[in-house]
């Protein structure tokens, strides 16, 4: 037997529940890792409460670390290697099941806590800056919550590139964390289109990157550039109501997105490309990753707690 998360029905953090159970088995092409950290994230709440609808009983989290101990026929990995997953069901546990395409090796220089904070947020961090907007040393960027686990990674990768990097957070704590990790102007929410404009000399942005959601969208919007693009790609405020497509073309034709990550992990030389140049960056020391807060396994209920009220700084991590 062994420890994980359990919930029955949608609920608050209180639904957490600590169980014992069974221990699974891999079959063709899955590893059975025993997990050394967990990641805590939004779309973990949003299982939980309902947002994104799932099957009960069920245990959150995708994304985990830690050491393979029985490999399926076909994986390509061994007992003992150590390997990390962003894309894993049920990791609120000791044990979890992973698809061997959906891991990934950790290299040497690169702790398991570490590459458990990094994966998820990481990777969204890249797609967004590669993919979903190219960005360049030409373009001017917003990006809110720029003290959260996503915010600190992509302010590093955005100056990597080049960018003028604007952000948004909501205490002085927050603004020194986004100032170190290279904001060129860090903002509070209050207000912050008129200062976005003030600071383009009225242009706007090329890029809004906002993972708040109901609370900023609509001056987020307003802080874009004429055919510049708005990037919503979590709801850490409420999911945003349903957009008239005639807003976009009275805020300057502007284009609007909402990505997801499966999209932009198609196959394994896609996610080996982004989680390599990641862990990359990490050994030669030009990405920094912020572990803000550690939880024992039992205390699920109290990190989601502290996620959705904004307490937190960088990645929130479970051990087991």
């Amino acid at each position: 037997m062994a420890r994980a998360i359990v919930i029955e029905h949608t609920g608050g953090p209180e639904v957490l529940e600590l169980r014992d159970v069974e221990v699974p088995s891999p079959g063709p092409d899955e590893l059975l890792v025993r997990v050394a950290a967990t990641g805590v994230n939004y779309i973990d709440t949003y299982h939980r409460s309902g947002i994104y609808p799932v099957r009960f009983p069920f245990t959150p989290g995708g994304e985990a670390a830690g050491t393979v101990v029985s490999a399926g026929s076909g994986t390509g990995f061994r007992e003992g290697d150590r390997v990390a997953t962003a894309e894993a069901r049920a990791a609120y546990a000791e044990y979890v099941l992973v698809p061997a395409e959906k891991a990934v090796p950790i290299p040497v220089g690169v702790d398991d806590h570490t590459a458990a904070a990094l994966l998820l947020q990481g990777l969204t961090a890249h797609f967004l800056s590669t993919s979903t907007f190219p960005v360049g040393p030409e373009h001017t960027v917003l990006l809110h919550a720029g003290a959260g686990g996503v915010g600190l990674l992509l302010t590093q990768l955005l100056k990597r590139r080049g960018a003028t990097v604007f952000t948004t957070v909501g205490s002085q704590e927050k603004a020194q964390l986004s100032r170190e990790a290279g904001a060129d102007q860090v903002l509070r929410y209050d207000g912050f289109r008129e200062h976005v404009r003030e600071l383009t000399n009225g242009r706007g942005v090329d890029v809004v990157y906002d993972g708040v959601g109901r609370n900023t969208f609509d001056e987020s919007l307003g802080s874009v550039a004429v055919r510049g693009l708005l990037v919503l790609f979590g709801a850490a405020s409420g999911p945003v109501p349903p957009v008239d497509p005639q807003r976009l073309a009275a805020a300057g034709s502007v284009f609007l997105t909402r990505p997801t990550m499966g999209h932009y992990l198609r196959d394994f030389e896609e996610r080996s490309w982004r989680a390599g140049e990641l862990f990359g960056a990490v050994q030669d020391g030009s990405l920094t990753v912020r572990i803000g807060a550690t939880y024992p396994l039992e205390e699920a209920a109290r990190a989601h707690e502290d996620l959705q009220a904004r307490r937190t700084t960088g990645k929130l991590l479970l051990l087991p």
